[in-house]
């Protein structure tokens, strides 16, 4: 098993501890860093786990949002979740994504316009199957947030 995948194994990752810092720390330090490296590098990479900057507009404001995102690819759509580390409620970028479907993406540098759509049922089973096999934790997170059903969205290209 590579270093990479040993790390994702660690059990802290998948704490409550680390959910609480991790949650203040990671977006902030990984969006810095990306923004730095062109979308060349990010913290979240280290342990294996492929981010991406995720654009929304803000159903309140109306003003774009960039967050750093986990994601899965999926016949050449790409596939994320609204764990928010496990925590009692739904991520902004996630209510802002359902209320207003069309985002922009950055991976590694190249910027894509896509169109999000909830995921349900088996699809989304097989979204969150796929999703788990990147990041083992989103298991852990959908527990800790059992009172509420994960949004699993797939972003298609515009």
């Amino acid at each position: 098993m590579s270093f990479a995948g040993r790390l994702r194994a660690v059990p802290i990752l998948g704490s409550s501890a680390f959910a609480a810092v991790g949650k203040r720390v990671f977006p902030r330090a990984d969006l810095a860093v990306q923004r730095a490296t062109g979308g060349r590098f990010s913290l979240s990479g280290t342990v294996g786990m492929p981010l991406m900057l995720l654009t929304t507009t803000g159903r309140r404001t109306g003003e774009p949002r960039v967050t750093p995102v986990t994601y899965a690819e999926d016949s050449g759509d790409l596939l994320v979740i609204g764990s928010n580390w496990g925590q009692e409620h739904h991520p902004g970028w996630a209510l802002n994504l359902r209320a207003n479907p069309d985002a922009t993406v950055e991976i590694h540098g190249r910027r894509i316009e896509v169109k999000a759509r909830v995921l349900a049922g088996a699809e989304r089973d097989a979204a969150l199957a796929l999703l788990q096999r990147v990041w083992p934790h989103f298991a852990t997170y959908a527990k800790r947030a059992q009172h509420r059903e994960l949004l699993v969205f797939r972003l298609t290209e515009r």
